[in-house]
């Protein structure tokens, strides 16, 4: 496309669409009906040089000029509680449920390799003293040893706010890192799982695996369903960036991108549930059963809401997107 002919075309309905914006007085109707189809074709003038012939000045000046027009066509809406319903029952779970062909096997393959790693590091004593001195590896792994005491060290308020907003932090960092390939996603990944897999590894070398899986289950079940989604997202933004499918990778990447964030404020909420049964229930006097039974109906309540409620919005043409008409308007792609 040439863009100085294109722009030479086009400039005077972009001129007359501007004059329009700015009439202080109230429009006839025959001019609002000129200014909504004044753009539409704008909006689609710039999606069409973003794609084709991208130029910094003229883009700028067509977004300002699209932003305006749209404020003035459909008004200025404010969020209200029935949009942090909709996103509550419907945009969240469904971004979750599309999501879940690539956090599924995520949390699969993640779990083998802290599974693999726990076991290595259990029957290897060089690794065990790679790790630490043995006088150390005792005191992390005797009763009342610092494995058991990590959760009870803090206020139980202050310790479950700081560990929420680390764990927000890691997730938030899978969803937004996901753009660079996924590879910074792998690495996060791979230090969670390590972490867990020395976990498993030294508490089972001195015999007492149950109470780690006791101390651990309750709260991990959850917060570590909510990093595998984060990471199974933060992939999929990745694999986008190489394979956008029928659309175009500005598109793809706009819309996965705005799923991302979302899924980010979605998995803070998931995560402050996990964060305080970590600081509240973890630590408590509740025999080991009972705080396993709360932890496996956190993960089941989380679950039976993105296959129900995700599953229904999901095939009703939900995808965690904001609604269509708060997109910018886009050229048609062919399949």
């Amino acid at each position: 496309m040439d863009l100085d002919v294109f722009v030479s075309a086009h400039r005077a309905e972009w001129d007359r669409l501007d004059a329009l914006l700015r009439r202080r007085r109230r429009l006839t109707g025959t001019e609002t009906d000129e200014l909504v189809t004044l753009y539409q074709r704008t909006a689609t003038h710039l999606s069409l040089i973003q794609s084709i012939a991208p130029d910094p000045q003229l883009t700028g000046r067509l977004t300002q000029l699209v932003a305006r027009a749209r404020s003035a066509v459909v008004g200025t809406r404010r969020a209200s509680w029935r949009d942090v319903t909709r996103f509550l029952t419907e945009g969240f779970p469904a971004a979750v449920y599309r999501s879940r062909h690539w956090w599924i096997p995520t949390a699969l393959l993640s779990t083998a390799v802290a599974a693999l790693l726990g076991w290595w590091i259990g029957t290897h004593p060089e690794v065990q003293a790679s790790i630490a001195a043995p006088d150390e590896l005792r005191e992390l792994t005797r009763p009342g040893g610092q494995y058991e005491t990590y959760y009870s060290s803090h206020p139980a308020a202050s310790f479950a706010a700081q560990v929420w907003t680390n764990n927000a932090q890691a997730a938030a960092m899978c969803l937004v890192l996901g753009v660079f390939l996924g590879l910074p996603v792998l690495w996060i990944l791979f230090q969670n799982m390590l972490n867990l897999g020395i976990g498993v590894g030294l508490m089972s070398s001195a015999g007492r695996l149950d109470t780690f899986l006791g101390l651990v289950l309750p709260h991990g079940l959850l917060e570590l369903t909510a990093v595998f989604v984060a990471a199974g997202t933060g992939l999929r933004l990745g694999w986008t960036v190489i394979d956008p499918g029928p659309r175009s990778r500005r598109t793809a990447l706009a819309e996965e991108g705005r799923a991302a964030v979302a899924m980010a404020i979605g998995l803070a909420l998931v995560l402050f549930v996990s964060g305080a049964i970590e600081g509240f229930v973890t630590p408590s006097d509740l025999p080991t059963w009972a705080r396993i039974t709360i932890g496996v109906a956190a993960e089941l309540a989380f679950l039976g809401y993105v296959y129900v409620l995700g599953g229904r919005a999901a095939r009703t043409g939900d995808t965690g997107d904001v609604e269509a008409a708060e997109r910018s308007a886009t050229v048609p792609t062919a399949a």
